[in-house]
């Protein structure tokens, strides 16, 4: 990431027994399905995947590419185990973006969106303000399009998180900077009947108590279509928030603070999104904070009378059980609950882990599925796992690989 534009991303990128921690290492298999070169191919997979219904993976490379600006990638599955990855764009650096981040997701008509956080034609960022595109297959080929270009100013700029859709076909993202308060903002973006897109922000963070920052992660709908999401920066005490946005009259949305948090030993700061179980009660990660300081593992629950009460699940040790996790969690079958750390594991490398949260007795007991060791599984996974039918776990590491440029990766449970 560059420029102005990715001053706060920056800044958020970078006790169990011995013998269970072995046996989950033994029963856990991990497998490097690509190592990206860094060149034509890409490089820097700061993405989640998604998968088309023919099992094809999709996701976004920050550098590299034909132009070093991004691509936006595919890998198929091939004989014997084998992916193959092609390129289905390669951003130039100007108007139509660059350093695409947090992944693509499909409309019900197959084409992708995603966002870069830099390029576009917002001149009051240095490299531009960053995108929103849309990539629409035609016949062999994909073909790009910006459907909004922001300027920088109240509108937000440098968005660096993955999009979602309502059941209208619209989007919604945040930024992590701009708005009216210079705080970063949740914006939507309606399609209009004639195939134009246009931008409102639905809320300008003010700082202070209902946080600032938009988040990596995606924002999170309810049955009642009410948007949640988290802050990453400031709050009440410091340490970033969870919010809820409602629609009200007129188009316009009333912003609540579900819980500020408060840092060691609180959770504290997160980065990734939020998940919910069937009883909406909201599950996340936090980079810092928990009772050792590497980063915990929280859950929000809604009372009665409708306040929300936040518990620390697990907090993060650091070394060998990792810390400093970006992730957005996801539960299994079974209700587990899987995410990874961008730090710890390995003591040689200290390059980040998968892991797994169990519920028993009202306990969550944390165990490593996988530690990375840079070469040649990769090191650094910032974003979630996805999962295929048969519960194996996919991702990204950011470096590392054969060739230092990162992975896509799978893990067998």
């Amino acid at each position: 990431m560059q420029g102005k534009c990715s001053i706060k991303w920056a800044s958020a990128i970078f006790a169990v027994a011995i013998m269970s921690v072995t046996s989950a290492l033994a029963a856990n298999q991990e497998k490097v399905l690509y190592s990206f070169s860094g060149g034509s191919d890409g490089g820097n997979p700061a993405t989640g995947l998604i998968f088309d219904k023919s099992g094809n993976a999709y996701g976004t490379s920050v550098v590299g590419g034909a132009n070093g600006f991004g691509t936006v990638f595919q890998l198929t599955p091939a004989s014997g185990g084998n992916w193959t990855e092609s390129v289905l764009y390669n951003f130039a650096g100007g108007n139509d973006g660059m350093y695409p981040h947090g992944g693509v997701i499909f409309d019900k008509s197959g084409n992708l969106y995603g966002t870069t956080v830099g390029g576009g034609t917002g001149s009051s960022c240095d490299g531009g303000c960053g995108t929103v595109f849309k990539l629409s297959p035609s016949g062999s080929g994909w073909n790009e399009s910006v459907i909004y270009s922001f300027a920088g100013g109240n509108d937000g700029f440098g968005p660096g998180g993955p999009l979602i859709l309502d059941k209208k076909g619209n989007l919604y993202g945040t930024t992590p900077d701009g708005g009216t308060h210079s705080d970063g903002t949740v914006y939507t973006l309606v399609h209009g009947k004639n195939g134009h897109w246009t931008e409102k922000v639905i809320h300008s963070f003010a700082g202070g108590n209902e946080g600032a920052t938009g988040s990596l992660g995606p924002l999170l709908f309810d049955k009642a279509g009410n948007l949640y999401g988290v802050t990453e920066t400031q709050g009440a005490s410091g340490y970033g928030t969870v919010y809820k946005l409602s629609p009200v009259s007129g188009g316009k949305w009333n912003l609540t603070t579900l819980y500020g948090f408060k840092g060691e030993p609180d959770a504290g700061s997160p980065y990734g999104g939020l998940i919910a179980d069937a009883k909406g009660r909201l599950y996340g990660t936090t980079y810092y904070g928990g009772a050792n300081g590497f980063g915990a593992v929280f859950k929000l629950t809604r009372g009665s009378k409708g306040n929300w009460t936040e518990s620390v699940l697990y907090s993060f040790q650091g070394g060998k059980d990792g810390g400093a996790t970006t992730t957005t969690l996801l539960f299994d079958k079974t209700g587990n609950l899987y995410g990874t750390t961008s730090m710890g594991g390995d003591p040689k490398c200290d390059c980040g882990i998968v892991f797994k949260l169990a519920l028993s007795h009202g306990q969550w007991n944390e165990s490593v599925a996988h530690r990375f060791t840079g070469t040649p599984d990769g090191a650094n996974p910032y974003y979630g796992l996805a999962s295929d039918k048969a519960g194996k776990l996919y991702s990204t590491t950011a470096i590392g690989g054969n060739q230092g440029a990162g992975t896509v990766f799978v893990l067998t449970p």
